[in-house]
């Protein structure tokens, strides 16, 4: 893994992150002060009703559009890179609307994968996350963070299928290999936030490839899995990666239709 990712204090949100590329952040975790509540559609919302609804929301709770900290979504199918930027440029023009992305730096953690299987019609909503005050000794000891989604891609310059560790290859061996990788991004992340696996609650694995040869040693073994997995059968969101996770800890979590 390359040095220790520089974070920054996103203030009006009341939570730190990873700096990242333009189109999401590493990871956002809460501020003294504040705690981070997760929030899951009953079914995927087409992205720009679901800013809407997040919009909605965070103003009946009397939160401002700032406090939104991570985004879960879901897509009809991979995208090609050309395709993947256009929707990137896209979607961060709601953000900078709402006062968020600004100077290409963009706070907000996201994950975006596409489900093999009843996949939606359109880019969707499957969850946000939005920072809260905390109560007095709310969910004492308990960490209050989100960390963004990795393929089996080291960040940098260029293209994504011209980093993209075995690409093509979907081998048993290269699937440990690409999941080795992005344990280590998830690391990495929890890392420059000053986190570990033993502060994690949730560990999401996405990938349609399988896992089971690689689950013990790799994920259950370095601590990876605090009360198992959640898989998700479904793609990371470039043509050509094959494995993508995200981890969170946050201490309230909700269903709205």
């Amino acid at each position: 893994m390359a040095k220790t990712a520089e974070t920054a204090v996103f203030g009006p949100g009341g939570y730190r992150y990873v700096r990242g590329r333009f189109q999401y952040s590493g990871g956002a975790a809460a501020e003294p002060g504040f705690t981070i509540e997760r929030v899951r559609f009953l079914r995927p919302v087409p992205l720009e009703e679901g800013f809407r609804r997040i919009e909605a929301h965070l103003g009946t709770i009397g939160r401002p559009t700032t406090a939104l900290c991570a985004c879960e979504l879901r897509s009809p199918r991979q995208f090609s890179e050309e395709g993947f930027v256009a929707f990137n440029r896209s979607y961060v023009r709601t953000l900078e609307r709402w006062g968020i992305f600004k100077d290409e730096e963009n706070p907000v953690a996201r994950s975006n994968v596409c489900p093999e299987v009843d996949a939606p019609a359109e880019p969707s909503f499957h969850a946000f996350s939005c920072t809260v005050p905390a109560g007095p000794g709310e969910a004492a000891g308990v960490k209050s963070f989100v960390i963004a989604g990795s393929g089996e891609a080291p960040e940098g310059p260029g293209e994504y299928r011209d980093r993209i560790i075995r690409l093509g290859d979907t081998s048993p061996d290269a699937m440990r290999e690409k999941a080795r990788y992005v344990l280590g991004a998830m690391e990495h992340r929890m890392g420059a936030l000053g986190l570990t696996w033993a502060d994690a609650a949730v560990s999401q694995v996405y990938t349609v490839e399988e896992v089971h040869g690689f689950l013990a040693d790799e994920i259950v073994g370095r601590g990876a899995a605090p009360d198992g997995i959640t898989w998700t059968f479904a793609r990371p969101p470039v043509e050509g990666l094959a494995f993508e996770m995200d981890v969170r800890s946050v201490p309230v979590e909700r269903v709205i239709a």
